[in-house]
């Protein structure tokens, strides 16, 4: 065999081995492909619609890959809503991308729950404990101890002393009754000197002294602050004419601002704890005495009155302070209040379906307090609720229009 027949048979060789190689090659590449493709349309999860970010569902991909906006692998939409055709309606989410979308699930229980509710308030005077001081009789104002609008008076302090031209007549005429030894006419001179306003102080002194006095020192029935002072010295008096106004320190008022939708967790006589800013790491106890009848029409809120002790005078109105309104603890199916999606129309739950998918449920609520919500109806105990990542389930359940359980569902 001559030397080019040997290579003219190399040569057809690996022409046939290039050709082999390249036809193996393609068969792969394209048996791999259709792989692919029967994947994507007849894989786990259904026929792939489009790809896109649960963060803006409104954005579609054709190819998977990282999402644009957010640092995420984007969620294959499939044709079936997520899993096989016999699937039951819901939203479907890929168990690897659940950790990624933050989505926690928890279960209703039945729990205590106390009607806690924490609101604001400042001090005020107790407007029952209040005191007007008046002249019993006309006259005119002899001195003025040294006091002022605002001042801290005791009870029984000396506000004024007032000469009473009346009530010296009134005595001498008392006197010369009492002179005549008859008892029944003393008895009636003395009853007159009390219809006028005399002090028993007063009226005992004349007795004892068998001398008369038309100067009286008024004094203070109460101890608290002296919001007003009219007596000035030498002024002229009429009778039933005010010389002070006293608001007592014994108790205040603690107003505080009760939001209208929580109007109906209070009551009168419910305990009220408050700590105030001024003292801190102490708290005083009260009780609710009036729910004002009135809403503020700015802020939708009401005014519960509570009733504290004021030992020492410490608590100054004007003060603010936090409160806390604290009922029994009732019994009730609670969730986490951060599972509570409010829509402005109604009150909405995410559930956990037990196969990868959730749905959307409508809940009545209760009361609120501890983190945790009272549901009344809507759903029963042990089923699973999303505390966290709800709003993205939510929206693609909007965006899919998959109807919400309705209120009357029974378990």
């Amino acid at each position: 065999m001559t030397d080019a027949t040997t290579a003219a048979r190399w040569r057809a060789a690996i022409l046939a081995a290039v050709l082999v190689a390249g036809g193996g090659g393609y068969w792969l590449g394209q048996r791999g492909t259709d792989e692919m493709a029967s994947g994507a349309a007849s894989g786990d999860g259904g026929k792939i619609l489009y790809y896109y970010d649960p963060m803006f569902p409104n954005q579609k991909f054709d190819q998977p890959g990282k999402s644009p906006f957010m640092d995420m692998e984007l969620v294959p939409k499939y044709a079936d809503g997520g899993g096989g055709s016999e699937a039951a309606p819901g939203v479907a989410v890929d168990p690897s991308a659940r950790q990624s979308l933050g989505i926690r699930v928890v279960a209703a229980e039945t729990g205590s729950l106390a009607a806690t509710l924490d609101v604001t308030g400042t001090v005020d005077f107790n407007q029952r404990d209040f005191a007007i001081v008046q002249a019993r009789s006309g006259g005119f104002v002899e001195r003025v101890y040294r006091l002022a609008p605002g001042d801290v008076i005791r009870a029984g302090a000396p506000i004024a002393d007032v000469q009473s031209p009346e009530w010296g007549g009134a005595q001498t005429e008392y006197l010369s009754v009492k002179r005549l030894g008859r008892p029944e006419l003393t008895a009636a001179a003395r009853q007159r000197l009390r219809l006028m306003g005399m002090p028993e102080g007063v009226i005992a002194q004349v007795d004892r002294s068998g001398r008369t006095s038309g100067t009286v020192t008024v004094r203070a029935p109460i101890g608290g602050v002296v919001q007003t002072l009219s007596a000035r010295a030498g002024v002229t008096l009429a009778e039933g004419q005010t010389l002070a106004e006293i608001s007592g320190l014994g108790t205040v008022w603690l107003n505080a601002a009760l939001p209208e939708v929580q109007a109906g967790t209070v009551q009168i006589g419910q305990r009220a704890n408050a700590k105030l800013t001024a003292f801190p790491g102490e708290t005083f106890a009260g009780r609710v005495v009036a729910i004002l009848p009135t809403a503020a029409a700015d802020s939708r809120t009401l005014t519960a009155r509570v009733e504290l002790a004021n030992r020492g005078g410490r608590l100054r109105p004007g003060m603010f302070a936090t409160v806390a309104l604290g009922g029994d603890a009732k019994p009730a199916l609670l969730v986490p209040s951060e599972a509570v999606t409010r829509t402005g129309t109604r009150t909405i739950v995410m559930l956990e379906m037990g196969d990868g998918r959730y749905h959307p449920a409508e809940v009545e609520t209760g009361r609120e307090g501890g983190g945790k919500t009272e549901i009344l109806r809507g759903l029963a105990a042990g089923e699973k609720v999303v505390a966290s990542g709800q709003f993205l389930l939510d929206s693609e359940a909007s965006l899919t229009g998959i109807a919400v359980r309705s209120l009357g569902y029974a378990k």
